[in-house]
């Protein structure tokens, strides 16, 4: 399995924008799919953003039109830029990738985001 490693995460005030680097160890170009969840405390974890095959994108409805998913296949790296951030955006954000659509999934180890003034 591919290691993905997450990075970018941090402390933003509302309004405010963060960009998450996921870093795969081989390549990403032949996956099925990435893209990333995240969990708040007490809460499940929530699909976010995904790119699958071919370029198609899907985002949940709560992140929709703020943030957006893009590959760098060249680099192996996943991101996500998140803009207008609001304080029911922090979270724990993992990246997973998989390379076909039965296949289990490759996670990361999770990125701190906090949303607060």
């Amino acid at each position: 399995q591919v290691q993905l490693v997450e990075s970018g995460g941090g402390l933003v005030q509302p309004g405010g924008s963060l960009r998450l680097s996921c870093a795969a160890s081989g390549s990403i170009a032949s996956m099925y799919a990435v893209g990333w969840y995240r969990q708040a405390p007490g809460k499940q974890r929530e699909f976010i953003a995904a790119i699958i095959t071919g370029g198609i994108t899907n985002y949940a409805d709560s992140v929709k039109g703020r943030f957006t998913i893009s590959r760098d296949n060249a680099r192996n790296t996943v991101y996500l830029q998140m803009n207008s951030m609001k304080p029911e955006d922090t979270a724990v954000y993992s990246c997973y990738a998989r390379r076909t659509p039965l296949a289990d999934a490759s996670w990361g180890q999770g990125a701190q985001v906090t949303v607060s003034s």
